[in-house]
């Protein structure tokens, strides 16, 4: 039997404890204020300010104390949401600390944490890591970002075995996303076979899916959210499709 909130939805998520790495902004924003309109209570950790935990899941410390006061709060955890966004520089500016934090923000981090909390996982706990498309494919001068996502998608499947017993955990490829509410046209639709831009909702969504009973048999698996644009080959002259010479000059 689930509990109604007042817009009439079901709470399936009444009482449970979710951690959150990165929940202010975008992506992050949505999924903390989608568990909260099903009941559940969201602890974030973010470098901005929030009525939480103000720090950085790439230091150390920060994820020590972070954790311990969730664990002070609340006891348990149900659901883990690994979303801190690492830097994003390439070859050409990103130097040998910035390609070394993005790491710890984006695979470091999120391996800590769910390292200092699996001894406190309530039963049908979840961790979701939410990686990126530029996991499998890239763009010039990204590499800290790309490195970072395509580690924390191996992470994943990797933690899935070692928490069989404990937790279910699988990955979320987010395509381009709008987080900014842009009126998007042209090319920027049409490169999308379902010809739009993602909206954080699409995301968010997911992510209480994969939470929930109903994806009880998933484990272990990253699943792409792009609106098919990863499958979508594109040549010069084919379909309209143009590169410019000053693309890669």
């Amino acid at each position: 039997m689930f509990l109604i909130n007042k817009e009439g939805m079901k709470m399936k998520f009444e009482n449970k404890v979710v951690v959150l790495t990165g929940g202010v902004k975008g992506i992050g924003r949505c999924i903390k204020e989608t568990f909260e309109k099903q009941g559940a209570h969201v602890c974030i950790i973010d470098v901005l300010d929030n009525d939480y935990f103000v720090g950085s899941i790439g230091n150390k410390e920060d994820l020590i104390c972070f954790t311990n006061k969730v664990i002070k709060d609340y006891g348990h955890v149900d659901y883990i949401i690994n979303n801190a966004k690492p830097i994003f520089k390439g070859i050409d500016s990103c130097s040998y600390e910035e390609f070394n934090e993005a790491l710890q923000v984006g695979v470091t981090g999120p391996f800590m944490l769910v390292k200092l909390l699996k001894d406190y996982l309530n039963e049908d706990a979840c961790v979701i890591n939410i990686s990126s498309t530029r996991d499998r494919m890239s763009q010039p001068q990204s590499e800290s970002y790309s490195a970072a996502k395509g580690a924390l998608s191996a992470l994943t499947h990797a933690l899935a075995v070692s928490l069989s017993k404990k937790a279910r955990v699988n990955s979320i490829s987010p395509g381009w996303i709008d987080t900014e509410n842009k009126e998007c046209q042209g090319s920027d639709v049409n490169q999308h076979l379902v010809k739009r831009v993602g909206k954080v909702d699409d995301i968010a969504h997911l992510v209480l899916f994969l939470c929930s009973e109903e994806a009880g048999f998933i484990t272990g698996e990253n699943i792409c959210v792009d609106g098919g644009m990863t499958k979508l080959m594109i040549y010069h002259n084919d379909y309209g499709w143009k590169l410019g010479d000053e693309d890669y000059e």
